[in-house]
């Protein structure tokens, strides 16, 4: 009787081991997304921007990407280069304007644009979503999503990996990515399997078939306010 009760102590005490360990690690370990949940994730915190021309047709379009409840926003800047005029188009169909460029450099191909106050623009809780910047580099082989406006009204989303985290590009460190890319996904976000802001989506890389650059962090970080830093 006593060598059962001993043997039924020992079970006990494992099986509570055993469920405080699971525990732990449940809560140290870093949520992964997939392609829905990710797009869920984006999907508000993005908008179709048009650079208009003085007829109010559109002579560039592209993505970009909004990281303040306030309105701070960011996309590649060969979309905006020499704008007078932005606007951009929310998933919901909500247009926000007027866009402007606060900060820029070519070289890094990133523009801080800033949108009107959230509650100009009856936005819901007066903010809008935004995307959080990750903070360290991405890995070689790490699962990545780009997503963007190939066309208004038409968001998508494609999946990849990252293919190396630093390719020196025309004098710029970029990263590049397996995630296909449209021509109107510029300003993009490419977004890793955390839910975080893993770089700006740039172009294509003609001397490499189904590899895309992507603008890393450290080039974004440069621009941004201290605060989003």
């Amino acid at each position: 009787m006593k060598k059962q009760l001993a043997y039924l102590c020992i079970i006990v005490s494992l099986l509570t081991a055993a469920f405080f360990y699971n525990g732990t690690t449940s809560a140290d370990t870093p949520v992964v997304n997939n392609a829905e949940q990710t797009y869920q994730l984006a999907e508000n915190a993005m908008f179709y921007l048009r650079v208009l021309k003085s007829d109010g047709t559109a002579s560039a379009t592209g993505t970009g990407i909004i990281l303040s409840p306030g309105g701070t926003a960011v996309t590649a800047y060969h979309v905006v280069k020499g704008a007078e005029r932005m606007e951009g188009v929310m998933a919901d169909g909500t247009v926000i304007s007027p866009v402007k460029v606060t900060k820029y450099d070519e070289l890094k191909d990133v523009a801080v644009l800033e949108l009107p106050s959230p509650a100009a623009m009856k936005i819901k809780d007066n903010a809008y979503s935004y995307l959080q910047v990750r903070k360290n580099a991405v890995k070689h082989g790490e699962t990545v999503f780009a997503l963007g406006y190939p066309l208004k009204n038409t968001n998508i989303i494609t999946e990849g990996i990252v293919n190396t985290p630093a390719a020196e590009i025309n004098g710029r460190s970029r990263i590049l990515t397996s995630a296909q890319i449209a021509s109107g996904m510029s300003g993009g976000p490419l977004m890793d399997a955390h839910g975080q802001l893993a770089g700006v989506i740039s172009g294509s890389l003609r001397t490499m078939n189904n590899i895309h650059l992507i603008i890393n962090n450290d080039d974004l970080r440069s621009l941004l306010p201290a605060a989003l830093k």
